[in-house]
């Protein structure tokens, strides 16, 4: 079963992120594993790392001639940044050139400082930066390519940055490009436009913005997930996978929260026959307020979630107020190189997580050695349902 495990900080020479799993003849290849890592650096209001920044990739094992072998895949991710930060990130014995002892407040500093025993916040910050999700990314491209293999696609969009805000149509498997087009990767123009002025207006005071983006995931079969334990069930498993994201600080599934304020009688979705439906196993959902999951099982139907990213807690301006750990005295926190807003980059983050638990699920439910074996077992599964469905039909 699908599993992954990330090393490496932010400064630090390389991350590497190793991919157990994967069943063998998977296809592979470095070129569209780097142009995934180059999504992540994509929105406006990120800031100046992100312009200089390369991610320079190398697989290390698990694949040969394009495709996986079936054994753990391992990918490295170089940082071009290392010939500057060697003397104060080498794992040999050394002293810090300067200890970081004013915690940020909105970030991991403190709890890990005290936790961990530690007198200089770099020890945290370095590996809970939000650097890590581009090993995880590289994890999610693998995940997409084997979801793609049975006809998954994952795709996301900003529909919130700070108070501008999208109405705008949810994108299909086939808008991705244009998605990313968009320099707020947003289809709404006129928002898009609201969110740009949010973002220069922030960044002109030297302060940062949250916002929301949502992800989708087509084709995904009904039956992925369980009733049947708590820890089995997919939306309690996506949503898990959603909120380590950095920064995240409550994600919805389907219509979420709004729910609350409803009526039964117009929050749930209305079930009809669809025999041209396979993967609903021939029924269909009239609506999709429930964002493709119920009772944490799979519907057939478009999974829908929405994550929300709080304003990043590193500021150019104001510097928040915190206590120096040396001399217990008020001061303000340091200052590392920040973005105005990630919210474009959460949405290719949260593909990358979504990705990874559905990819984890189809092979908990489909199994197999072989990309072969994975997709053929989908097949007889969904031929299966079409017989079900068939007898529940009235003649």
């Amino acid at each position: 079963m699908l599993r992954f495990l990330t090393a490496g900080e932010s400064h630090g020479p390389s991350l590497v992120v190793v991919v157990e799993g994967l069943p063998a003849g998977l296809a592979v290849d470095a070129d569209d594993l780097a142009a995934e890592l180059a999504r992540r650096r994509l929105g406006f209001g990120r800031g100046p790392r992100m312009r200089f920044e390369r991610d320079q990739v190398r697989l290390l094992g698990g694949v040969r001639h394009g495709r996986t072998l079936g054994s753990p895949v391992a990918v490295e991710i170089a940082n071009t940044e290392w010939p500057k930060w060697q003397e104060e990130m080498r794992a040999a014995p050394g002293i810090p050139s300067k200890r970081l002892t004013t915690p940020r407040p909105g970030h991991a500093d403190l709890a890990g400082m005290l936790k961990y025993s530690f007198d200089d916040a770099r020890d945290v910050l370095e590996r809970a930066s939000a650097r890590e999700t581009a090993a995880r990314v590289a994890a999610g491209y693998l995940a997409k390519a084997l979801l793609a293999t049975i006809g998954v696609a994952v795709v996301s969009h900003v529909v919130r940055i700070g108070a501008a805000a999208s109405s705008g149509r949810r994108p299909g498997p086939d808008d991705l490009a244009a998605v990313d087009a968009s320099e707020v990767r947003c289809l709404d123009d006129a928002a898009a436009e609201a969110m740009v002025a949010e973002i220069r207006a922030a960044a002109k005071v030297g302060d940062s913005l949250g916002g929301v983006a949502e992800v989708v995931a087509y084709g995904v079969p009904v039956g992925l997930g369980s009733y049947v334990h708590w820890d089995r069930k997919l939306d309690g498993l996506l949503a898990g996978a959603l909120m380590s994201i950095q920064a995240v600080k409550a994600v919805e599934i389907g219509d979420g929260a709004a729910q609350a304020a409803q009526r039964g009688s117009v929050a749930h979705d209305a079930i009809a026959t669809a025999p041209e439906h396979a993967r609903g196993g021939g029924f269909e959902r009239r609506s999709d307020h429930a964002g493709g999951l119920e009772g944490g099982v799979s519907s057939g139907a478009p999974i829908i979630a929405r994550v929300s990213m709080k304003p990043l807690a590193t500021l150019n301006r104001p510097v928040l107020e915190t206590v120096d750990l040396t001399t217990g005295e008020s001061t303000v926190s340091f200052k590392e190189r920040t973005d105005v807003t990630a919210v474009p980059a959460l949405g290719v983050v949260a593909e990358t997580m979504t990705a990874l638990v559905l990819a984890r699920e189809a092979q908990r439910k489909f199994g197999g050695d072989t990309v072969e074996e994975f997709t053929r077992n989908l097949e007889g599964y969904l031929e299966g349902l079409g017989s079900h469905a068939s007898a529940a039909r009235p003649v």
